[in-house]
């Protein structure tokens, strides 16, 4: 049949969600009501669907986000200092959509991590690529391309992401080969992609984590004028009591 061979031309063109949607199309008649525009407006709505949905899905799998966070899943009634203004503002994207970059600090356990993963994820869902690495890997990362010659090729692929999540950083003094690594990658990304970096430290201390002056005026001066800024308090969400009390809290509001 004519209709056999046109599927399997679409799919030979890679087209799957649209030969379904024809397939679909032959099997319900009350679609024959729809003028042509229609019908062809639905098929095509349907490839463009699973072609986008196929995209989010391989941007949230290369950023190897470290919790399987959202914005929606955000406990507003732990209390963090968050501003859920401020967070839904920059739940948008348009920060990344301006190079800016956003810094995230508090002490461990509040939520900095699951916050930076859930905008990473929210990134990846509005079409914008993501990397979420831990400081401490992203050092051995960048050291282990030196040695093996593909330095230039992983410089090149943090640059290109549109959301770089540089995850506890400041945990220790940055020794020499870690200070000159950083200013490598933001120097790379500086007014040409966001960089989201959460910290124990208050930024107002990261030049002294970084201990060289000359390289900490570079790196913080490629990292925070123009950033927006989070400050995360709090108890650690790790704390049963927290959990509980943020419980109570709800249970008042509902």
């Amino acid at each position: 049949m004519l209709s056999n061979a046109t599927v399997e031309k679409m799919h030979s063109l890679r087209l799957p969600a649209l030969a379904e949607a024809f397939q679909d199309q032959l099997r319900r008649p009350e679609l024959a009501g729809l003028d042509f525009a229609e019908r062809v407006g639905l098929m095509i709505d349907a490839e463009w669907t699973a072609r986008q949905q196929r995209h989010q899905k391989r941007r949230l799998k290369a950023a190897r986000l470290r919790h399987q966070a959202c914005l929606e899943d955000i406990d507003w009634a732990a209390p963090r200092g968050l501003d859920r203004s401020v967070v839904l503002s920059l739940g948008t994207c348009a920060f990344i959509a301006d190079h800016r970059n956003l810094l995230i600090t508090g002490a461990t356990g509040v939520g900095k991590s699951f916050l930076a993963c859930a905008f990473a994820d929210r990134a990846c869902r509005s079409g914008y690529s993501a990397c979420y690495i831990r400081a401490p890997q992203l050092y051995h990362d960048l050291s282990v391309a030196r040695a093996d010659g593909s330095y230039g090729r992983l410089l090149s692929k943090l640059t290109r992401t549109d959301l770089l999540v540089i995850d506890d950083w400041g945990l220790a003094p940055l020794k020499e080969p870690e200070r000159r690594e950083l200013l490598e990658v933001v120097e790379d990304r500086h007014q040409r992609a966001s960089t989201l970096v959460t910290s124990q430290l208050p930024v107002k201390a990261w030049y002294d984590a970084i201990a060289e002056p000359t390289l900490a005026d570079a790196i913080c001066d490629r990292l925070i004028p123009g950033a927006y800024k989070m400050h995360m308090t709090g108890k650690s969400m790790r704390d049963p009591t927290a959990r509980s009390s943020s419980d109570r809290a709800a249970s008042k509001r509902e």
